[in-house]
Parts: structure tokens; C-alpha cells; sequence
């Protein structure tokens, strides 16, 4: 009988670690490429923030009345001096839209890793442990997701000060719930396997199982739900900064530079178009790139 579970577990460790054609079948999808080559593009312009600024010798916090506003007081558009054109403090838009970026990319990809790792520990505590774990953690999990999260993160921005570690703290916390739900429903339905079963017959502890049959499958779910966690915690970033609940100034980022554009928006449509182009692109890559992933590792969804 031992010797049957043994090549019971050995089997259904072949059949996981068979090596699956997840990058051929990525690199074959056209939306997974344009993705790709969107969210390059956006962060060699985020890394570059400094360069834009040495050639335009525009620093990103610095005006321009002069060169950046006419004679009535109204922002420049783009040329020459101001390749995006310029805002109503005469401040230079393609500078201030690259440091916007890399608090964006840094916010929004911080942010979903921390949310994906709390959300990971507590779902696989939940669905592993079950009893009254589970119990106390689910509807934790459910209280954070019935709580007003803008709400909530303009409020302690209010009384806090703002910041990028705040922005990032609030959306992570905010997000994670949803991941936790999805992890836990993911060892609940791994628990009950034959493999694991085979491996607790063995004699293999728990931390044994979660190490070596649990969490190995659950890498894929992890990388996809990482990836589409991103483009909904920009967002989140972009919503409070234009709130006024984001990064303090003078620190620029797309959604502050979208609050600071809406009033300015008549005979200045750079001021919106540049920002919103950009978060709109960003998100959309991610989006695209987060279901490229998961076709990819799903061989049953895989486009052909």
C-alpha cells in the first residue's frame, strides 16, 4: 500500500513540474507583444526623467512665467521650448509627466506585490487551515472589502500628510482582500487532491504539504493576479492625487497633473490629453498583459 501511494505522489509530481510552453504560447499572442512593447516604452520614459530635463533645462518643479505663460497669463503650448507645452504655472508637461511616471510605475507595481504577498499569506492560512482560521479570516477579508476605500484613503491622507509610502500602504491594504479570496478558494480546492492526499498519507506535516504541494501551485494564479493588480492600484494612486489625497507636491504625478489641468482645460487640451493618454495607455498595457498571462498559463483558455 505504501509503495502504491509513493508512485501515486512521484506521478502527480511529474505531472506538475512537466514543463509547460507558458513563454512560446505568450510570445505568439499579438495583445501580450503590444502590452509588452507599451509598458517599455513607458518606463524608458519614466528612467529618462532626468535626461528630459537636463536637454529641456526645465527641472520638474521649476516655472517658467516667461517662456511658459503669453501675455494674458495663458500656458504655452507645445514647441520648441516646451515639447508637450507647458501648464498654468509655466511648468514644462513632458518633464513633469516622466517624474509622474515613475511615481505611477513605482506606486502602482509596489503597491500590487505587497497586496499579492498579504494576500497570498492570508489566503493560503485560510484556506489550509480552515476551521475557525478560516472562519475569523474570511470575514476580515470581507470587512476590508465592505469598507468605503476612497473614503477611507482620502481620510487618512487628510489627518496623515499624504505621501508615496502612505499611497502605497492604503491601496495595498485595500487590495489585498480580493487577492486573499482568490488564493484561498485556490488551497481549498488544492487540499482536497489526490497528490496531497497521498503526501499526508506519507506522513508529511503541514508545513511539509504548503511548502512542497500547495504554494508550487500556486504560482501561476499569484502571477496573474500580480499583474492585474497593477493597473487597478495606478488607478487608485491616479484617483487620490487628483483628489489632492496622493503625493505632495511639488512631486508630480498623472493624476495630480490631470487635477491641476481640469480647471485649465479651455484653449490648453495638453494639460489633459498628455496625462490621460498616458495613464490610459499604462493601464490598458497592464490589463492586456495580465490576461496574455493567464491564456498563457491555461493551456484550456490559450489563444491558438
Amino acid at each position: 500500500m505504501t509503495a502504491l501511494v509513493a508512485d501515486a505522489v512521484r506521478e502527480a509530481g511529474r505531472e506538475r513540474a512537466a514543463p509547460r510552453p507558458a513563454w512560446r504560447r505568450l510570445r505568439r499572442d499579438r495583445s501580450a507583444l503590444l502590452a509588452i512593447a507599451l509598458l517599455a516604452g513607458v518606463a524608458a520614459f519614466a528612467l529618462l526623467a532626468p535626461v528630459w530635463a537636463s536637454w529641456t533645462g526645465h527641472p520638474y518643479d521649476a516655472t517658467f512665467p516667461r517662456t511658459g505663460l503669453d501675455e494674458v497669463g495663458r500656458p504655452a503650448g507645445p514647441g520648441r521650448e516646451f515639447w508637450l507645452g507647458a501648464d498654468q504655472l509655466g511648468r514644462d508637461v513632458l518633464v513633469r509627466a516622466a517624474y509622474g511616471a515613475r511615481i505611477s510605475l513605482l506606486v502602482g507595481i509596489a503597491s500590487a506585490a505587497l497586496a499579492a504577498a498579504l494576500g497570498v499569506v492570508v489566503g493560503v492560512a485560510a484556506g489550509f487551515l480552515g476551521g475557525a482560521a478560516d472562519s475569523v479570516l474570511a470575514r476580515a477579508m470581507d470587512v476590508v472589502l465592505a469598507l468605503p476605500s476612497l473614503l477611507v484613503a482620502i481620510l487618512l491622507a487628510t489627518a496623515v500628510g499624504g505621501g508615496v509610502a502612505l499611497t502605497v500602504g492604503v491601496i495595498a491594504f485595500f487590495s489585498f482582500a480580493a487577492c486573499g479570496r482568490v488564493i484561498r478558494g485556490q488551497v481549498l480546492s488544492l487540499r482536497e487532491m489526490e497528490f496531497v492526499e497521498a503526501a499526508r498519507a506519507l506522513g508529511a506535516g503541514r508545513t511539509q504539504i504548503m511548502a512542497r504541494e500547495i504554494l508550487p501551485n500556486l504560482v501561476a494564479p499569484i502571477t496573474v493576479l500580480t499583474s492585474l493588480l497593477v493597473p487597478g492600484a495606478i488607478m487608485f494612486e491616479a484617483t487620490l492625487s487628483f483628489l489632492g489625497a496622493g503625493v505632495r507636491p511639488p512631486m508630480p504625478s498623472w493624476g495630480s497633473m490631470l487635477g491641476e489641468g481640469a480647471g485649465a482645460l479651455e484653449g490648453a487640451w495638453w494639460l489633459l490629453a498628455v496625462p490621460a493618454s498616458l495613464l490610459a495607455s499604462t493601464t490598458l498595457a497592464f490589463t492586456l498583459l495580465g490576461d496574455a498571462v493567464r491564456d498563457a498559463l491555461d493551456p484550456r483558455t490559450g489563444r491558438r
